[in-house]
């Protein structure tokens, strides 16, 4: 497989308008109705995947192996918050990237992503036991 040329400082920043959806009561990670930790990692790690994605070759995906989450704001419903991907260093097929959630001024999360470079099909293949 020929890995792509990855660079650190590639970013990509991805938005989301908190909706009743997005929240801790929906998705039962608490019982308050301001954005659920789990959606802020799913938005973290959306916008590691728009950072590699123009750049990656047919039949090369990258997939989340690590992730740690600090979760230091509350965001509630009807505010839009960004996350902002920066792709920090590239260790072979491992990918680190810094993403920073926030909302306006305040720094909603701070959530550190990894991502391996794998082929897609063989991926998919040994996922479902071919």
């Amino acid at each position: 497989m020929e890995l792509p040329e990855f660079a650190p400082g590639l970013s990509a920043r991805v938005e989301l308008t908190v909706t009743d959806a997005d929240t801790a009561q929906a998705l039962g990670s608490g019982d308050v109705p301001v954005l659920a930790t789990p959606r802020v990692l799913a938005l973290a790690e959306a916008a590691t995947v728009a950072a590699t994605a123009r750049q990656l070759p047919g039949g090369i995906t990258t997939v989340g192996t690590r992730a740690e989450v600090e979760h230091r704001a509350a965001a509630p419903v009807g505010r839009t918050v960004v996350g902002q991907a920066t792709l920090t260093k590239v260790d072979g097929r491992k990918l680190v990237f810094e993403v920073s959630v926030r909302d306006g001024e305040t720094v909603v999360a701070d959530v550190r992503v990894e991502r391996a470079l794998v082929d897609r099909q063989r991926f998919i293949a040994q996922a479902l036991g071919d």
